[in-house]
């Protein structure tokens, strides 16, 4: 028997146990029968992100109605990939449970808030945690105590329900609050985290550059929200002395209105 003749016997055996074993009706009930249970729970994960989005959504709707303006710039929801979920599991030595899982790691669903100013973030923490059904876990300010890599933000992780057909499931989520220069640079900073080919001295260059960037954002946050807040108290400026012109006192004008709107309830 030749030697190609012999390696062509071995990859024929190699694909017929393929085939008989791991593509068999067995084997792919059993994976089957496994994966369930973890795509049931992603599924959680994600109904738990859609609940949390909205409660965000109804306080940024009310905010606007009551001051004119939207806090929230934009919202990013995610589910953790199994890739990335795998390798956690692995990294801290979980159990292969779905209650082990789900005990010990807490951002596989995960909502990130951005915010015009910084200001807005802890309103809106504070509104969205002082909610009955909103449960806090761990709160991580990284505004008030910037990473040692300069990275800013809010973090929050809660337990919030989801309404099942079987009942209410409590699940757990990352909430991360941002003003949009944090996440800009928060954004590159995860881009270059991973980026292996880069040479030694060049990262310690980034490192520097980006420590610059944390420092020269936060400075851009406070400027920009000082400027608001000069506008805001011009604009309540011009509504008083509005009112004082009209020749009606501002508190006999709001009883006025109060008293019309309770004869038309």
């Amino acid at each position: 028997m030749g030697r190609r003749e012999l390696e062509e016997r071995i990859e024929k055996r190699r694909e017929d146990f393929v085939r008989n074993s791991l593509l068999s009706d067995e084997f792919i009930d059993f994976v089957q029968e496994n994966l369930k249970p973890v795509n049931t729970m992603m599924a959680y994960y994600q109904c738990a992100i859609m609940e949390v989005e909205t409660k965000f959504k109804v306080l940024s709707e009310q905010h606007s109605l009551e001051y004119d303006r939207n806090p929230i710039e934009s919202i990013k929801t995610r589910v953790k990939s199994m890739e990335s979920l795998l390798k956690k599991i692995r990294r801290k030595n979980i159990p292969l449970t779905i209650d082990a899982i789900e005990e010990n790691i807490q951002d596989i669903a995960g909502v990130r808030v951005i915010c015009a100013f910084q200001d807005d973030i802890y309103k809106l923490a504070k509104c969205f945690l002082d909610q009955d059904d909103v449960i806090l876990i761990q709160k991580k300010d990284y505004i008030a105590n910037p990473k040692p890599s300069g990275y800013r933000s809010l973090h929050l992780i809660v337990k919030t329900p989801i309404f099942l057909k079987e009942g209410k499931k409590m699940i757990t989520v990352e909430v991360q609050l941002r003003t949009i220069a944090m996440d800009f640079w928060a954004s590159l900073e995860h881009k270059l985290r991973y980026k292996k080919s880069i040479p030694e001295d060049q990262s310690k260059y980034l490192a520097e550059e980006m420590m610059d960037c944390a420092q020269i954002s936060s400075a851009l946050d406070e400027r920009m929200q000082k400027v608001r807040d000069v506008i805001m108290q011009a604009e309540k400026k011009e509504e008083e002395e509005e009112e004082k012109s009209s020749g009606v006192e501002p508190l006999m004008l709001r009883g006025l209105t109060e008293r019309i709107r309770q004869k038309n309830l």
